[in-house]
């Protein structure tokens, strides 16, 4: 089996636990159009500003949002300390435009983190390096200013320096005020994207070796993401599902999945591109058959709520996985190759057959003649049963024609009452 070297971090319990919340909040929770919204709408500042004086999750409750990750079998999470509008959660001493100033009034990154620690998840914090509130952060393609006229002239009186000690000092903030953070998750780098003369950023903007550094000696067992364009502890594939362990220069290495239940990150009222308890279930198996992890998004409300689209959700998960938790938990990519429409995870001897799309009555499995002790459904513990060489001989509906010792799993006609039907194999 394939195994990723030893990095910086500490990644010995997230490849074990394979699943995880992310929560996508802010002020873009009150227009509810896109996370987004600054930018592709081009809002100035001023305009902005409404959202930053109305903004009141009355209904927040950091206990409730613990309970619903830790019931979808959720095992870690990460949240958006800061997004790229640059509107912080917590009452940072270096800014004004953050959440204690707002009508709400109160830090609520303290409490959220003290209540998922509280249902024994890991904790992580996004920050956004990139920031359109700040008055030193350069014009670039992603600005909401960058198609002004005065774009040029504006960044004349834009000192790139003097954000990036601000991002540093932000990382000190978060790193020494919150207690143990597991998972630093920094987003992101975009050198290669000049826009009307106007340059992108990278590591060299945000003197990524100098901030690592920082980092490292402030907490040394964090995971670190891939964006601060120097590679760390963890690759984050977006929005995309790879089709094979995700590799940097030819070798294996830690990954996560990011994905939402909708199309975008932040609450978006009116998205109705919502995935299907198939598609979310068959994300995290995917993930896992790939060695990697599924990092699943939340937007809350204005109000500080997950909505009801998110909590039904977040209910196929935890119904899913109360019964085949053994498949995604502590497993990884199978030195076996899956049937056509199914995916292999395997964890020791316990080899997780998750069959995607239901056939008719057998499945043919290659290079396990003579390996299986026993099979059976993994959600009620009922018996499998299986043929080898000897009981096909002679039977042509059987033979696979692929192999010469083939194996075929004898399942129902009709598909059990599950999202995804998974066959527990003990191997020998």
């Amino acid at each position: 089996m394939l195994k990723p070297e030893k990095t910086p971090g500490n990644t010995n319990w997230f490849v074990q636990d394979r699943f995880g919340m992310f929560i996508h909040w802010g002020l873009y929770a009150l227009p509810a159009r896109h996370e987004w919204i600054k930018s592709k709408e081009e809002i100035h500042d001023e305009d902005y500003e409404k959202y930053f004086n109305h903004f009141n999750p009355d209904l927040h409750d950091p206990k409730a949002w613990a309970k619903a990750a830790k019931n979808a079998g959720m095992k870690y999470f990460v949240i958006t300390a800061k997004h790229h509008e640059g509107f912080c959660l917590w009452d940072s001493k270096l800014t004004d435009y953050k959440i204690t100033n707002t009508p709400y009034g109160k830090d609520v990154l303290t409490p959220i983190l003290d209540a998922f620690r509280a249902e024994g998840l890991k904790v992580g914090l996004y920050y956004s390096l990139i920031d359109w509130h700040h008055p030193h952060f350069p014009i670039d393609i992603f600005h909401p200013y960058r198609n002004s006229p005065d774009a040029a002239a504006l960044n004349k009186n834009r000192d790139v320096s003097k954000y990036t000690e601000y991002l540093h000092g932000q990382t000190r903030e978060l790193l020494t005020n919150f207690g143990k953070i597991d998972i630093l998750w920094y987003d992101f780098s975009y050198s290669d994207r000049p826009y009307n003369n106007l340059p992108g950023k990278g590591k060299d903007d945000w003197q990524s070796k100098k901030l690592l550094k920082m980092i490292r000696k402030l907490q040394p067992e964090i995971i670190i993401n891939d964006r601060l364009e120097i590679d760390q502890d963890l690759k984050t594939p977006e929005q995309y599902q790879p089709l094979e362990w995700v590799k940097v220069n030819g070798k294996p290495v830690v990954w996560e999945a990011c994905q939402t239940f909708s199309g975008s990150w932040g609450y978006y009222r009116d998205e109705t591109s919502w995935k299907s308890p198939e598609q979310l279930i068959q994300l995290l198996i995917n993930s896992v058959a790939l060695g990697g992890n599924l990092l699943m998004n939340v937007g809350p409300t204005g109000r500080g709520e997950f909505d009801s689209r998110a909590l039904s959700a977040l209910t196929v998960y935890g119904e899913w996985l109360k019964k085949h938790s053994r498949a995604i938990y502590g497993c990884t990519q199978s030195q076996y190759t899956a049937p056509a429409e199914c995916r292999f995870t395997q964890n020791g001897k316990r080899l997780y057959l998750h069959i995607l799309n239901w056939p008719f009555k057998y499945i043919h499995l290659e290079g396990l003649a003579g390996k299986i002790e026993y099979a059976q459904f993994l959600h009620d513990a009922s018996e499998v049963k299986w043929l080898e060489q000897d009981r096909i001989e002679g039977n042509a509906s059987l033979a696979s024609g692929q192999e010469k010792n083939p194996v075929v799993l004898e399942i129902p006609v009709t598909k059990p009452d599950v999202t995804v039907p998974v066959v527990e194999l003990f191997l020998t």
